[in-house]
């Protein structure tokens, strides 16, 4: 009876774990996702911001090894064919459908020893006892997951951050290697004070306008690819009952990690850390994650694209290991 309960309450902590929770909220869902060019699978170079290597991508438009996909704005963009195969949103299981897996799992754990889901606990201290083993039993598997598989879990002034950590103007990044092999590297850009003033205005815009789940004002802001993944993401939302809302943006720190220019667009990889008021809350307006009384902090990398004579849009989010 015992083993029976212990096996239920492990496939059901690891269903739970696998879950993606309410953490993370904010957009992006803290994953990695996007383009960046020829560059898209390779790390960007670590900054005093992001030290660490930043985590992989886990979707993306363009296909691995074949940096000569069509760039943004060029025939042939995000057509079919560009797509990464075998991940659902943002590279993690559904709610429901790890909800019910773990339900399943659990259920046939139970057959398998004679029994029921909840056959040999339902006097209340068995019942406890289970209730126990599920809590530690997810902390262990989440923890286990946060250590071996980062990225996979949670008024900006003009300058700003960028300006007051010595980014001057007509300072470059100088990328050391091509990008995916047989390519030769591409020229350096050098990035400007408006350059990183635009970084910091589209990093409060984007959590802004993903706040107000305005998909048109989120066009405005990032490439079609990343509006498709954060639409994907605030249909997730609705579809659980529950807002997420960002407030109180502040860029706290950033740096450039990379700049330049291939297929005659100018690419920007930098590094922020914010902090913020994340707040999620079910659809009658109470609080279900999230305190709006506490900051939080994230760290990540946005890749931001340019074209000739047009403003810089959101072209990719990795997350900071």
């Amino acid at each position: 009876m015992r083993r029976t309960g212990f096996v239920a309450a492990a496939l059901f902590a690891v269903a739970l774990a696998l879950v993606p929770g309410l953490a993370f909220a904010r957009a992006g869902g803290g994953a990695s996702m996007g383009s960046r060019g020829s560059f898209t699978y390779s790390a960007p170079p670590a900054t005093r911001t992001a030290p660490m290597t930043a985590a992989p991508m886990q979707r993306s438009l363009t296909p691995q090894g074949s940096p000569a996909a069509p760039a943004y704005g060029q025939p042939g963009y995000g057509q079919p064919g560009y797509g990464q195969p075998g991940y659902g949103g943002f590279g993690r299981p559904s709610f429901m459908s790890g909800l019910f897996g773990g339900l399943i799992g659990a259920g046939i754990g139970g057959m398998l020893f004679g029994g029921g889901l909840f056959h040999g606990i339902t006097g209340f201290g068995g019942f406890l006892g289970f209730l126990i083993q599920i809590f530690l039993i997810v902390m262990v598997v989440r923890f286990l997951i946060r250590r071996f598989m980062p990225g996979a879990s949670p008024a900006m002034a003009g300058g700003g951050m960028f300006s007051r950590m010595g980014m001057g103007a007509g300072m470059s990044n100088q990328i050391s290697g091509g990008g995916a092999a047989g390519y030769g590297a591409p020229p350096p850009l050098t990035i400007t004070p408006a350059d990183y003033q635009a970084f910091e205005q589209n990093l409060k815009a984007v959590q802004g306008a993903w706040s107000a789940q305005n998909i048109t004002a989120l066009q405005q802001l990032a490439t079609p690819e990343m509006v498709s993944y954060f639409g994907e993401q605030l249909a997730e939302q609705s579809s659980r009952g529950v807002h997420n809302v960002i407030t109180d943006v502040t860029l706290d720190q950033g740096d450039l990690s990379q700049a330049w220019s291939e297929g005659g667009r100018d690419y920007a990889t930098v590094a922020m850390k914010f902090s913020m008021i994340d707040v999620t809350t079910d659809m009658a307006g109470r609080v279900v994650d999230g305190d709006p009384r506490s900051r939080v902090q994230a760290t990540e990398l946005w890749t931001f694209l340019r074209a000739p004579g047009e403003r810089w849009v959101l072209s990719a989010i990795q997350q900071a290991s």
